[in-house]
């Protein structure tokens, strides 16, 4: 198949195939090990048209030459996350009843945060400068994996019994994450 935009396959022990429109205008299609090329050529051709608007959106949009973020912003902005998460984390592993272990603050690119299996939670300081729902969602969808350990129905079933309206944040991240590497 022929598409208006190159792509590259990364191919993990993911379970699903997914769509990544990198900051600087660059397709990455991330797919399980094993799946036939077949399904992701047909999976992209169903995602074409969003692929295309976002392409626009990023080549429309350059991403400004900032100066570099000095050593010492840097441990700022990691010491106010650091803040703000433990403080959200042990407020809502309360409300939902479970336990963790450490956290860490990172600057992850492909994600806002992350769960081990040992309970160790990763959150991406540049949540800082989003809207606090959204703070609240990642930090309740992590804990959340301490119940389900993927992205089941039951998994989303606990994330929405402490925020019933998590989908808008959901949505936010997805609409304009992009935006939190700019603020800095």
């Amino acid at each position: 198949m022929h598409f208006p935009f190159s792509y590259e396959i990364i191919y993990s022990r993911r379970k699903t195939v997914a769509i990544q429109i990198t900051r600087n205008g660059k397709v990455r299609i991330r797919a399980p090990y094993g799946c036939p090329r077949s399904f992701i050529d047909s999976f992209i051709r169903s995602k074409e048209d969003w692929v295309v608007k976002h392409l626009e959106k990023a080549r429309s949009h350059p991403s400004p030459s900032r100066p570099p973020l000095s050593e010492e912003k840097r441990k700022h902005y990691v010491e106010t996350a650091r803040a703000v998460f433990t403080q959200k984390t042990a407020y809502y592993a309360r409300i939902m009843g479970v336990t963790y272990g450490r956290i860490s603050i990172r600057e992850q690119k492909t994600r806002w945060g992350s769960c081990s299996s040992a309970g160790n939670l990763n959150f991406n300081w540049r949540l800082i400068f989003a809207p606090e729902a959204v703070l609240d969602y990642v930090v309740v969808h992590e804990l959340a994996h301490r119940k389900e350990m993927n992205h089941s129905k039951a998994f989303y079933a606990v994330v929405e019994s402490v925020l019933p309206d998590y989908r808008s944040s959901r949505k936010w991240l997805r609409d304009h994450g992009d935006t939190l590497w700019e603020a800095v």
